[in-house]
């Protein structure tokens, strides 16, 4: 390894720690809660989500008044400790599991026979759909659908729609459950534009969905749905929450000004390109590359910048994710490019079911896998992305960070 690889290899860590740094939810939790209303009755605390652990923790330090009952329902290993006397739950992602189940309906437990005077202090990040569900139909059926919904590549747009319908507490059915008692809910985003009834499928938010939009998801990607599943994508949601308070306290942005502002600092020229990428992971991938490939002949250092959530349409049985087929379909274009690298990285540090958070290639990478007999389109064929980067030492692993607010892909030219 050269001293200017790691030179850039040691920009690309900084750039991620601190865009991880400002994507933690404390400090925005925390100025949510300066706005709640005291409650004259029961606090009861629900957190939900990816980030669901670190929102709770933070909102337990803060609260002066703590709440006499509450429940942390979290992705599997995504607990790092008790909280005060706050039930902690892991639970199933991306696909619910009986854990999801069992402490969603505790929840529900928790929040019934309110009155008017108690408050839900509900803490919502992504991962909420999965993690955060009493299905209509039955769990074998969700399951599928789930899984039909992955592997034809549908948005988490569409896969929201149906979710709400198919579903006892999402759509706003949740802050339904719980009326009377008013329900503050302080929201960090995963979703693109910050739609507020789509993140985690809006337990706690009036539905903008409508049910023919819904039945349109089923037909574009020719969905199989059981006569009971197509029924009751014909009751419309709730429209309107009278119950309901609601604060937004992170996106996606706050993971491209930090990468932007670090890479300054580094003497690196930023291109924020956009903080809305939805596309095929492997297309914006290979658009990195090629802008890579322009660049790279400029004397300057630069640094390009994507946030948003590309999308995998599977075509094989690999394992991988989003985040590692952008690095490594990047990869083909940076072959041979000194002094230039791609990183792309799920900012909860988990990309897909595997223990990456993403991938990091450069101008090796392509001869690397070469010689150890891997061809990269192949691997992308075979959605096998995370075997192929293990083998190029081009993983990027952070364990679970704390918080959830879609992707970062930047493209480094250091010159």
């Amino acid at each position: 390894m050269t001293h200017e690889k790691k030179d850039i290899r040691r920009d690309a860590q900084s750039m991620i720690e601190a865009a991880l740094q400002a994507a933690q939810p404390d400090t925005a939790v925390k100025k949510a809660l300066a706005e709640m209303p005291l409650p004259e009755g029961r606090l009861i605390l629900v957190a939900v989500g990816k980030a669901a652990w670190q929102m709770a923790k933070a909102a337990y330090g803060e609260l002066n008044r703590k709440p006499e009952d509450g429940i942390v329902i979290t992705k599997h290993g995504h607990a790092m400790g008790p909280i005060g006397q706050l039930r902690i739950r892991e639970a199933g992602h991306p696909v619910p599991d009986g854990d999801s189940y069992a402490a969603t309906q505790e929840a529900l437990g928790l929040v019934s026979n309110l009155t008017g005077k108690d408050t839900v202090l509900f803490l919502l990040s992504g991962g909420g759909s999965a993690l955060f569900e009493k299905p209509l139909v039955s769990p074998e059926e969700m399951d599928d659908i789930t899984r039909q919904m992955l592997a034809c590549g549908a948005d988490i747009v569409e896969m929201n729609t149906l979710r709400k319908r198919l579903s006892a507490v999402k759509g706003g059915k949740f802050a339904l459950a719980a009326a009377p008692a008013q329900v503050y809910s302080v929201v960090l985003s995963d979703i693109l534009g910050d739609p507020l009834d789509m993140i985690a499928s809006g337990p706690a938010y009036p539905d903008s969905s409508t049910a023919p939009q819904a039945k349109a998801v089923v037909e574009k990607y020719g969905l199989k749905l059981s006569e009971k599943a197509m029924a009751l994508l014909e009751v419309e949601t709730p429209k309107t929450l009278t119950n309901v308070t609601t604060r937004i306290t992170g996106s996606v942005r706050q993971l491209c000004a930090a990468a932007e502002q670090t890479s300054q600092a580094l003497g690196y020229t930023p291109v924020v390109l956009t903080d809305s990428l939805a596309c095929e992971a492997r297309e914006a991938g290979a658009f990195l590359g090629a802008i890579a490939r322009y660049h790279s002949r400029e004397g300057k250092s630069l640094a390009f910048i994507a946030g948003g959530e590309t999308v995998v349409h599977l075509t094989g049985k690999g394992k991988g994710g989003r985040n590692q087929e952008i690095a490594l379909s990047a990869a083909r274009y940076l072959d041979g490019i000194p002094d230039c690298l791609v990183f792309s990285l799920g900012s909860d540090g988990t990309d897909g079911p595997t223990d990456a958070a993403g991938g990091i290639t450069d101008g090796t990478t392509a001869q690397t896998l070469r010689e150890k007999g891997l061809d990269i389109d192949k691997v992308l064929k075979e959605n096998d992305s995370y075997p192929a980067l293990k083998a190029a030492d081009a993983l990027i692993l952070t364990g679970p960070t704390g918080t959830n607010v879609n992707d970062l892909s930047v493209l480094l030219i250091r010159r």
